[in-house]
């Protein structure tokens, strides 16, 4: 058993926060001493370990809650997630170092900020959040895809593809210029009308996703050409700003 105070220094998370875990029910002490202070075994160790997961991954503390209490809670997937999640703030960091050293040892030649881009995370960090099914968003992509025939499903895909060309047909123009704000626009009532409501926070976390690396900008780049992700995610940007 471990105390309130030695899980403190062990984990980084703060006395009055563990106190507040408690409080709302989210993690409770194992027991208690005759003195009322609160003492925590292994496996309440190992849920706090699965709630900073998810606090990693910017999940509302409601949500954790509900995720961890399921009865279908797969932790070995809640693991796996940590472990991807780690290697690519690792990568993110060498990068970071390995950009530090240069410019010791030889200076600024050449502006660079290639290290400092966090696009692979946020897309794996937005993918991960998104296969747990809790969101009010993924609620009502659901909701509004119950009883949908696959030929629905496809001919709603279909559309999203139409709007990628479409973004693709325009890549060389700025994106601050009508016709890319009027699209970004489009795309945005598409996702409320056949998914979940498009917030511009939404539409931003999507805009990010789309030149994350991944299958996102490869599929997108593959229906508008080349650099049309990057073109979307810029007229994104600039429309919720």
């Amino acid at each position: 058993m471990m105390t309130v105070n030695e899980v403190s220094k062990l984990t980084g998370v703060s006395i009055r926060t563990l106190q507040y875990y408690d409080k709302i029910g989210l993690l409770h002490p194992t027991k208690y001493t005759e003195a009322g202070y609160r003492l925590y075994d292994d496996a309440a160790l190992e849920t706090l370990q699965q709630i900073l997961l998810f606090r990693e991954l910017e999940f509302p503390l409601k949500d954790i809650k509900e995720i961890i209490s399921s009865p279908d809670f797969d932790r070995s997937k809640a693991l796996e997630q940590q472990i991807e999640l780690l290697k690519l703030k690792k990568e993110h960091i060498e990068n970071l170092i390995d950009l530090a050293k240069g410019i010791k040892l030889m200076g600024v030649k050449k502006m660079n900020f290639d290290a400092f881009d966090t696009r692979k995370i946020d897309e794996y960090a937005a993918q991960a959040k998104a296969s747990w099914g809790t969101t009010p968003a993924y609620k009502e992509f659901e909701e509004k895809s119950k009883g949908r025939t696959k030929e629905e499903e496809k001919k709603i895909y279909q559309g999203m593809i139409d709007i990628f060309e479409e973004f693709g047909q325009i890549r060389n123009m700025d994106p601050a210029s009508g016709e890319a704000q009027a699209l970004v626009k489009k795309l945005q009532n598409y996702i409320t009308e056949h998914m979940y409501t498009c917030t511009k926070e939404i539409l931003s976390g999507l805009g990010k996703m789309y030149v994350g690396g991944g299958d996102f900008t490869k599929n997108i780049d593959s229906y508008g050409g080349e650099g049309t992700a990057e073109f979307t995610h810029q007229a994104i940007e600039i429309y919720c700003r």
